[in-house]
């Protein structure tokens, strides 16, 4: 059976600031458009149309109204709430048409098998849209047509049976059907239509499509023919499915600039739950953040010796140079779906990078990747969640400072004990199988010489004869003291002579009379300071 399902938003404006914003849904809300002062109202909800609040009305005709929340139209919330919607369908059907900024099609045939009944899938679609913080209706008719005028004309899930469009639609005002404008791209007007249909005596769905097909045609022309087609949802047609890219992006306008950290990680927070749960929906993961905070332009703090500024504070005291944005990116060692794990770790980043000025916009996008997969095995010891550990390693990093923490790499050089510090990332097991190299039990091991480093190297004072060592003395080793019994080298490296930071050194073997026989020691003189060095022991 084929079977189509139309997801729509009234009020969309409206919707997407509810969504940025779900704690005004209990209140009296208008959203602005326009200009001040010239300000009118677009869009209202429910309770501010009992205080008598309308669509068309301006600025300074509703502001006298008590309890009435006003806000701007936000562009960037509504590109959101339709990507959002269109995630939604997404994790439903490949095949999805993005019908229009409030309105979204998607093709059902042969999606019962996986998600159940057609009223199953209806509910399960506006549960998944109330997820992602848009409050939907949703309609599913045999053909798209119908279920956008369904969809429009009635509030929650409907399912319209094959057969009955008509009888369905018929109590719908015609309205419903000139609320889309790509109905009218031959340039007529569809007020003058509507005009022309109410004069008649035509009110509904019923009556337009009771009237004469020939007689409709004489006077309407085509896009009356249409339209009664529409209402007798006659018409048939296929879907023109879109691949929308896959970019994950949030944002939040502010009314007032944040100074704390303590209400801008409450709306981070709001961020990455809708980030989260629409990178669910598209069963996705990520590996990076990216968050983005435009500043006030040109503000700045007078210096004040009496201003006292906590830990969570964004700004710091003195003056601060005016900025436009400040950037800052959150990469993960691996694939991460857990909105309070991200949500600490940019706590823990902005306290240490604040960004220096009140913030009036944030921005947060999402690299996806696909999820991490990994099966423990059943003879390995159990390792420490990715999250945790990530976390832990950030609390360390605002410790001891970002570049004192993570796993050490050697430097291809020549210089001893080069190296540089990079960010840890997990080995994944690999299935628990044991080394190649691994000797089985029993065998006996080869002894191999090891070169135990002392850390840091110990200042010795060295006795020369001919050139070579031949007693030793350090102060923090009592062990170290005496004659040396027998010496090989010197060994002669250098490098980096060309910056300041260059070196060059000699290296030596020496045996010192222990208790136990003969111990081994490497002894380095630095040339380039004269010092001598015991560097460690031979184990």
């Amino acid at each position: 059976m084929t079977a189509f399902a139309c997801i729509f938003v009234p009020d969309f404006p409206l919707e997407a600031l509810l969504r940025a914003e779900p704690e005004l849904r209990p209140q009296a809300v208008a959203v602005l458009e326009g200009k001040a002062p010239l300000q009118i109202v677009l869009a209202v909800n429910e309770k501010a149309r009992h205080a008598g609040v309308e669509p068309g009305m301006t600025r300074l005709q509703v502001e006298a109204c008590a309890g009435l929340v006003l806000r701007p139209r936000s562009p960037l919330q509504e590109a959101a709430t339709h990507a959002a919607l269109l995630d939604c369908a997404q994790s439903f059907s490949p095949r999805v048409e993005d019908a229009a900024c409030d309105t979204i099609l998607l093709d059902l045939a042969g999606l019962e098998t996986l998600f159940g009944e057609l009223p199953k899938i209806g509910r399960d679609l506006a549960r998944r849209a109330s997820d992602l913080g848009v409050e939907a209706n949703v309609a599913i008719a045999s053909n798209p047509d119908t279920a956008v005028l369904a969809a429009r004309g009635f509030f929650g899930v409907l399912v319209v049976p094959a057969g009955k469009e008509a009888e369905q639609l018929g109590n719908l005002p015609l309205e419903v059907l000139f609320a889309d404008p790509k109905l009218f791209d031959d340039g007529q007007e569809p007020e003058r239509l509507l005009e022309t249909l109410a004069r008649w005596g035509v009110r509904n769905l019923r009556a337009l499509a009771a009237l004469p097909d020939v007689a409709l045609s004489e006077r309407l022309g085509q896009q009356g023919v249409r339209l009664q087609q529409l209402a007798r949802g006659a018409t048939s047609r296929t879907l023109v499915p879109v691949e929308p890219p896959l970019i994950f992006e949030e944002v939040i306008e502010l009314e007032y600039p944040l100074v704390l950290l303590e209400p801008l990680a409450f709306l981070l927070g709001r961020l990455l739950e809708q980030l989260c749960a629409r990178l669910a929906a598209r069963a996705l993961a990520t590996q990076e953040l990216r968050l983005q905070l435009e500043l006030e332009s040109g503000w700045q703090e007078e210096e004040s010796t009496t201003t006292h500024v906590g830990t969570d504070a964004l700004v710091r005291p003195g003056r601060a140079p005016a900025r436009q944005a400040f950037r800052r990116t959150l990469r993960l060692p691996v694939p991460l779906l857990d909105a309070r794990t991200f949500l600490k770790l940019l706590q823990l980043d902005l306290k240490a990078h604040p960004p220096g000025a009140p913030i009036v916009k944030i921005h947060l996008a999402a690299e996806p990747v696909r999820p991490r997969a990994a099966q423990s095995g059943l003879f390995l010891p159990p390792s420490p969640e990715p999250e945790k550990l990530e976390l832990t390693l950030a609390r360390i990093a605002g410790i001891v400072g970002q570049n004192k923490v993570g796993c050490l790499e050697l430097l291809d050089s020549h210089r001893p004990d080069a190296f540089r510090i990079q960010r840890f990332a997990p080995v994944e097991p690999q299935g628990g199988k044991p080394s190649a190299t691994r000797k089985p039990a029993g065998e006996p091991s080869d002894a191999v010489t090891a070169l135990r480093l002392f850390r840091p190297p110990m200042r010795a004072t060295v006795t020369l004869y001919d050139g070579r060592p031949t007693r030793i003395a350090c102060p923090k080793r009592p062990e170290l003291q005496g004659e040396i019994v027998w010496v090989a080298g010197p060994w002669r490296s250098s490098g980096d002579w060309w910056q300041q930071e260059g070196w060059s050194r000699d290296e030596w073997d020496i045996a010192l009379q222990a208790e136990t026989g003969l111990a081994l020691y490497r002894l380095v003189r630095d040339l380039l300071s004269g010092g001598w060095f015991v560097e460690g022991t031979y184990d």
